[in-house]
């Protein structure tokens, strides 16, 4: 994550321990975090402040992470109305996590989490270091070797985003087939120096490989890099 601008996390939990995990892992990756111990808490600080992102814990006193959410979406004039929202909770059955998505949830982080996933749960709903160039010439060439061989490997890769984004609607259906995928997508990516959708590529996968689902904000993050890089290329 580039560190000029910060984004701005809420994180709420109950639990003294979990929030000081929390915050110190994710300040310790470039986010500004602010903390919350109950329900009450959280939507009052959404309210007023603009976040990039909430985590809010499935059981909390005075409200739980559905009724924050709900209370947030139900109102339009709080700052943080439409901010990306990830659950966390101990216990993750399906019925949980379906119920989860359908109140909308981008997310299920399952506790005790580890950071690299829950980064990955970060940057694939919220996207990757804004820094990283969408085309970069200079990786491309120390990876093909020559310029023309650079050229001819993102012909190749544009021929593949096509096919991508003609059927990425329905990988979302397919987790495991969307994985794979995105790991040859990948290796592509990193002989043409297409840094972003490369960065983008690894975030979903390790993402939906966590959670075993592809939900709607971290799909539609990775199809607007695979389209502002095929506009590049």
């Amino acid at each position: 994550m580039s560190q000029d601008i910060k984004r701005r996390l809420l994180v709420a939990d109950d639990d003294p321990s979990t929030r000081q995990f929390l915050a110190g892992a994710l300040a310790g990756h470039g986010y500004a975090v602010t903390l919350a111990q109950d329900g009450v808490e959280a939507l009052e600080a959404a309210r007023t402040t603009r976040f990039d992102a909430l985590l809010l814990d499935c059981r909390m006193p005075r409200a739980g992470a559905i009724e924050v959410l709900s209370a947030l979406r139900g109102d339009t004039g709080a700052a943080s109305h439409a901010a990306t929202a990830l659950a966390t909770s101990a216990e993750v059955p399906a019925s949980l996590r379906t119920e989860l998505l359908k109140a909308g949830f981008a997310g299920v982080v399952e506790k005790p989490c580890r950071v690299a996933s829950l980064m990955d749960a970060l940057a694939a709903t919220l996207g990757i270091d804004s820094g990283l160039r969408i085309l970069d010439d200079d990786a491309g060439l120390m990876a093909a070797g020559d310029p023309n061989t650079m050229q001819a490997l993102r012909q190749l890769l544009r021929v593949e985003l096509v096919e991508l984004a003609g059927v990425l609607a329905a990988l979302a259906n397919d987790p495991a087939e969307l994985v794979e995928r995105l790991h040859r997508l990948r290796s592509a990516c990193g002989f043409c120096g297409a840094l972003r959708l490369e960065a983008q590529a690894k975030v979903l996968q390790g993402h939906v490989r966590e959670t075993r689902t592809v939900v709607p904000e971290a799909l539609a993050r990775f199809r607007a890099e695979l389209e502002a890089t095929l506009a590049a290329l």
